[in-house]
């Protein structure tokens, strides 16, 4: 682990407030992953593997049918997707597409799994976090279908 790969995790917004110790097992399990605008990092309906965290460019997570396509949100340094990773037998419900050219970090969701159920406080806490960006996705999409049925928001 480089001492920047370290640096980028210790002051990514999702992992702030986690101790060094809770940061260092994490960086046992990160790797760097690269996307290129428009390349589609997560296809709705696969099955998740991986959880990241961006570190630069952005990312749009689309819903999307045969018919049409729309981006529930952007999301860009800070920001996280790929939650459905720590679920057991849980699809992508929806796509992840880079808008940019971005940098992100990419844990293996079996191991990072693993690694929470072996350390229940960071389990907990890392819960906690992703249950705040589920949230947030669930209102994203509200808002974009209130939107598309002609409600103000």
């Amino acid at each position: 682990m480089t001492p920047d790969f370290h640096t980028s995790l210790r002051s990514h917004a999702f992992l702030k407030g986690l101790s060094e110790g809770q940061i260092y097992e994490l960086s046992q399990l990160a790797q760097e992953a690269s996307f290129e605008p428009l390349e589609e990092i997560l296809a709705e309906g696969q099955r998740s593997s991986a959880f990241y965290l961006v570190l630069s460019g952005s990312v749009a997570v689309e819903l999307r049918t045969a018919q049409y396509g729309i981006c529930v949100e952007a999301l860009g340094a800070g920001e996280v997707f790929g939650w459905s990773s720590l679920l057991d037998r849980q699809d992508t419900l929806f796509q992840v597409r880079a808008r940019e050219h971005t940098e992100a970090l990419l844990f293996d969701g079996g191991a990072l799994k693993a690694l929470l159920r072996r350390d229940p406080v960071l389990g907990v806490e890392f819960l906690q976090r992703t249950l705040r960006v589920v949230a947030g996705r669930v209102k994203a999409t509200e808002l974009r279908f209130a939107e598309m049925c002609g409600i103000r928001v």
